[in-house]
Order: structure tokens, then C-alpha cells, then sequence
């Protein structure tokens, strides 16, 4: 049981012993010999995050990365200087294993890190500063390419830098995937050009446009090669080193730091390259040989895609979690009429509402994570990853917009901490494709790989625990099963349809897809927990039945026990429900 009326605030918190649902989550996905390891680490992890790095991320905003084009010699030095703080949250995230995906753990216990750790350490980190999960993260990705395409010796020397076990030791990586023509078109966008000097080594000439945690010391963009054919298959994967192995400085200028929004702690630019120094990632033989050719590097980065997805879906998730924290404890502390806002009845039906949409978008976070332990899995993470980033990081947008309005005038501004949530928050629907592209790309997903057979196979499977959910969640397994059958028909639907009109139908196809999934989750968590069974089917009625949210009084009956993640009978689960 959660008591909001004693904390003072969020900050100062361990976020993972205040997460009941986080904690189910470790319990059911995480495999059973590494669970006592699982709940000591994210519990280190949680005091960490919701102290010294939340505390550090306010600084950081207030005092973001400056860059220096130029010594007091006029001598160019491109040099992004950050706050002392910045440098404490990296230090302190690198030594607890974040940056490195816990390699060090991975060694002494000669056991993988699960998933779902590392899909709840980001989750954690993202409460307290979504740049910084951009930052490191970037670095964790930059690493699986080298390890996979980069030339041996190359290879070896950045990848102990890469996944080193503290900061001074450490390099961070680096994306730069976008010019100044966009993103979401990269076959026709790319206009940096490669040429080929022997041995694998080219030269990169061109810009980027976007270009975050800018002064990373391994850059991985994608160029053209000279003679390569026009469009996506013409593009190569290159990696480019911010110093040569002189020690001197390759050719990237760094133009300007950008004006952002927010996530400020994480620097992002303008880059121009002028002949710099770049390793082409070629596609390996089984043998371990590289090919001779730079094309098809637009699939080899593409491989990664739908693990920055997931890592951007669950910064998303993150700020609706401390969106919500931040709401919870305000309205057990603020009063309106003589009464705290928690006993105000709208105000405990939003409240309640929020914490429901939250469960749900976990429970479809997290399948995510534990795609890999599903039968079928592949096909399953394969769409569920980009219908997961459209509304985990839209959700993070309507948190931080609700705790916002919650706590009023003092809540929009910037000394109570919310508004960075919001700026945060809003920029997650764009990072790694906006909600178009993701919509899109579930509707390739059906197309190409028929990956939601595997969605209507786990939407089955919850169903087929439906027995041992309350009694009163009978009405929730209905409105999944009708829900589920229109999926269906509208999927199969597709095939037949003039391609315009099934993409512009990506949107409401990504929605419904969502919207079942997320209650059938809801539904197999139910089983033999009363609390679960009512979210589960006030989330059905909200979203699976125009007409039941009209008579709902979960939150009447029983608001103030779901927010608090309190024990609740039977007897008055039902009366709730009915």
C-alpha cells in the first residue's frame, strides 16, 4: 500500500519500492534464478534515480550544454561544456552498471541480463531525466553495431570504452541519422556521401541536421557511396570517431547546438562533415569475413530501429509514471472546499483514470520486454514495439499535461518541476519515428509479416485465464472477445484495400490494436487479484464500450484503495463493478 499523505514529494524517493506495479512486473517476467538480483539492483537503481539524479536533472535543465566553437586563441575546438551535474549523473549511472546494460553483472553471474531489467532501468531513469536515457542509451546501441559490423581492430578498442564500468574509463556513442530534409524518408533524405580510401576506411562529406548527445565519442550515421544507386538500398553504415588515433581532432565542425523544447541534457546539432575519417559496418559472412560493399547499411541501422523504439516508448512511460506520482501525492495533500482533492469526486475519477491508463500502457511496455519469452515472440515485439511508442509516449504528453492542471498555476511553472516533464515529454511522439511512421510501420507489420496473428494468439491466451479472474471481470472478457474479433476481421480486411486507403486507415488500425491488447493484458494480470480485476474492466469500459463508462463507479466506490495499491474484498470489488 502506497501512503501519499506522507511524502512530501517525489524527489528524495525510491522509485522502485514506490511502483507496485513494476515490481509485479520483475515478479512475472523476470526468470526465477535471477530474481533476487532483479529486485536488489532496481532497488539500488530506484533510491539512485529518485534522489541524486532527479535532483542533478533540475540543475541540468536550468543550466544546459553550452558549446564553444572556438578557444580564446581562435583556435576551432568544438567543445560542448556541461554542467558539474551532468557529469555526476553520468559517473553515477556508468558505475551502476546502466550504460553498460550491467555487463559487469552479466561476468560475475555468468547470466544475461533480462529484458525486463533493462526495460525497467530505463523506465526508472526516464522519471527522473529522459535526455540522460537518450544520451546512454545511444551508447548501448552504438555498441551493438560495433560489435556486429565494425572492422576487428576498430572493434575492439571502442567496444571496452563502449561498455566500460565507469565514466573516466568510458566512451559514449553517438546517432546521426537526419538531414535537413527529414528523417522518416531516409532513402531520398541522405545526402552525406562516402568515399571509399582502401581497407575499409572512407571519407565522410556532408551534414546532419539532427545530430543528439552531438559530442559522442563514436558516431554511426548513414551515407551514400560514391557510384551507389539512388535510394535505400544505396546507403551505407559508417563509423565515425570524434579524435583520430593521434589523439587530434577528425574533420566534424559542430554548426550550433539546438534551441530544443526540452531534454536538454542531452546536447543536440548541427554537424558538418569535411572529408572526416569514417569505418565502413559491413554486413558479415557467417565466417566472420566482411563483405566488400558498403550497401544495405539503411537495414543493417534499421536492426536496430525497433530497440530505440522500445527504449523512446519506455521514456514515454516513464513521465506518465512520475506525471502521475507527482498528481497522487499533490491531491493527497492540497485542499479545495475544506476537502483534499483525492475526496473531491471528479477529481478521484481523472485520478483514478490516469493511474488505469497508466497500468495498461505498462502492461503493453513490458510485453514488449518479455516478447522474447512468448511463443512466437519475434513476429510479436515486431509489432507491438511501434503501436507501443505511439501510446506510451502520448501518454507521457496527457500525465504531464494532467499534473500539470492538477496542481494549477504553481504547477505551470518552472520552479515546481513540472514543466520539464511536459517539455520532456512531448518530444518522445517525434524521437525515432513520429506516431505516423510507428502507424505506418504496424500496418507493414501486418502486410509483410503477419505479425498480428501473433497479437490475436496473445490476446487468446489472456483470454483463456479469464476464469480466474474475479467474477465481476465477465463483462471485460466479452467486450475483449468482440474487440479481438473486429481486430481480426478489420486485419483481414487489409489485403483488399487500395493501399491509400489502408494507410490512411494506419491510425485507427494501431489504435484498436492497442486498445485490446492492453485490455486483454489487464485482464490475464487480473487473475486472483480484486484491484487488477477493477482496472482491467474500468479500462475495458473506457475503451472497448461507448456506453458502460456512463455507469461506472469504480472510482466512487473504491478509488481510494486502487491509488493506493490497497488489498480489496471481494464484497466490495463487486459492489464496485456493478
Amino acid at each position: 500500500m502506497i501512503d501519499y499523505a506522507g511524502l512530501d514529494s517525489a524527489v528524495g524517493q525510491n522509485w522502485y519500492d514506490l511502483d507496485p506495479e513494476l515490481r509485479a512486473r520483475i515478479e512475472a517476467d523476470c526468470p526465477p534464478e535471477d530474481l533476487d538480483w532483479a529486485h536488489d539492483t532496481l532497488h539500488d537503481f530506484g533510491a539512485l534515480v529518485g534522489g541524486r539524479v532527479a535532483r542533478n536533472a533540475d540543475v541540468i535543465d536550468a543550466n544546459p550544454p553550452q558549446l564553444v566553437r572556438w578557444d580564446r586563441w581562435a583556435n576551432e575546438v568544438d567543445e560542448v561544456v556541461h554542467h558539474p551535474a551532468t557529469r555526476d549523473s553520468k559517473a553515477a549511472l556508468w558505475e551502476a552498471g546502466y550504460v553498460s546494460g550491467f555487463a559487469a553483472h552479466e561476468q560475475a553471474r555468468a547470466r544475461p541480463t533480462p529484458a525486463v531489467v533493462l526495460g525497467a532501468s530505463s523506465y526508472l531513469l526516464a522519471q527522473a531525466d529522459t535526455g540522460m536515457v537518450c544520451s546512454l542509451g545511444m551508447t548501448s546501441g552504438v555498441a551493438g553495431l560495433v560489435q556486429a559490423y565494425a572492422p576487428a581492430a576498430v572493434r575492439d578498442r571502442l567496444l571496452a570504452g563502449l561498455r566500460a564500468s565507469d565514466l573516466d574509463g568510458g566512451v559514449d556513442g553517438s546517432m546521426f541519422l537526419t538531414e535537413r530534409d527529414g528523417g522518416s524518408d531516409l532513402g531520398r533524405t541522405v545526402h552525406c556521401t562516402a568515399r571509399d580510401i582502401g581497407d575499409g576506411h572512407v571519407l565522410i562529406d556532408g551534414e546532419k541536421w539532427f545530430c543528439s548527445n552531438i559530442d559522442g565519442a563514436a558516431i554511426v550515421l548513414l551515407a551514400r557511396p560514391e557510384g551507389a544507386p539512388e535510394g535505400p538500398g544505396g546507403l551505407g553504415l559508417y563509423l565515425v570517431p570524434r579524435e583520430l588515433d593521434d589523439g587530434s581532432r577528425n574533420n566534424v565542425v559542430m554548426r550550433r547546438l539546438k534551441p530544443k523544447l526540452g531534454t536538454k541534457s542531452v546536447p543536440t546539432g548541427e554537424v558538418e562533415f569535411h572529408g572526416a575519417l569514417g569505418y565502413a559496418l559491413r554486413s558479415q559472412a557467417a565466417d566472420g569475413t566482411a563483405a566488400t560493399s558498403d550497401v544495405g547499411g539503411l537495414n543493417r541501422m534499421m536492426e536496430m530501429v525497433n530497440g530505440s523504439r522500445f527504449g523512446v516508448a519506455m521514456m514515454g512511460l516513464g513521465i506518465a509514471r512520475r506525471s502521475f506520482l507527482e498528481a497522487a501525492i499533490w491531491a493527497h495533500h492540497r485542499t479545495a472546499k475544506g476537502r483534499l482533492l483525492v475526496d473531491l469526486p471528479l477529481a478521484r475519477e481523472q485520478l483514478v483514470d490516469a493511474l488505469v491508463e497508466l497500468e495498461a500502457a505498462m502492461a503493453l511496455g513490458f510485453e514488449c520486454a518479455a516478447a522474447s519469452r512468448r511463443e512466437d515472440g519475434t513476429r510479436l515485439r515486431r509489432i507491438v514495439v511501434p503501436a507501443a511508442k505511439v501510446r506510451l509516449c502520448r501518454l507521457g504528453v496527457e500525465l504531464a499535461s494532467f499534473a500539470i492542471e492538477l496542481h494549477g498555476g504553481n504547477g505551470y511553472c518552472e520552479d515546481w518541476g513540472l514543466t520539464r516533464q511536459l517539455r520532456d515529454a512531448q518530444c518522445h511522439p517525434i524521437w525515432e519515428g513520429s506516431e505516423n511512421i510507428c502507424a505506418l510501420d504496424v500496418l507493414r507489420a501486418v502486410r509483410r509479416d503477419a505479425a498480428h496473428e501473433a497479437v490475436l494468439s496473445r490476446i487468446d491466451a489472456c483470454l483463456s485465464v479469464a476464469a480466474e479472474a474475479p467474477p465481476f471481470t465477465a463483462e471485460a472478457a466479452k467486450a475483449i472477445i468482440a474487440a479481438r474479433d473486429d481486430l481480426a476481421a478489420h486485419v483481414d480486411a487489409v489485403p483488399a484495400m487500395e493501399g491509400e486507403r489502408a494507410e490512411a486507415g494506419a491510425g485507427r488500425l494501431t489504435a484498436m490494436l492497442v486498445e485490446t491488447l492492453s485490455a486483454a493484458l489487464l485482464l490475464e494480470q487480473s487473475a486472483g487479484d480484486v484491484r487488477k480485476g477493477l482496472v482491467a474492466l474500468r479500462y475495458a469500459r473506457r475503451h472497448l464500450d461507448g456506453r458502460a463508462p456512463w455507469e461506472d463507479a469504480i472510482a466512487v466506490e473504491a478509488g481510494r484503495a486502487v491509488l493506493a495499491y490497497d488489498d480489496i474484498t471481494e464484497a466490495l470489488g463487486a459492489r464496485a463493478a456493478a
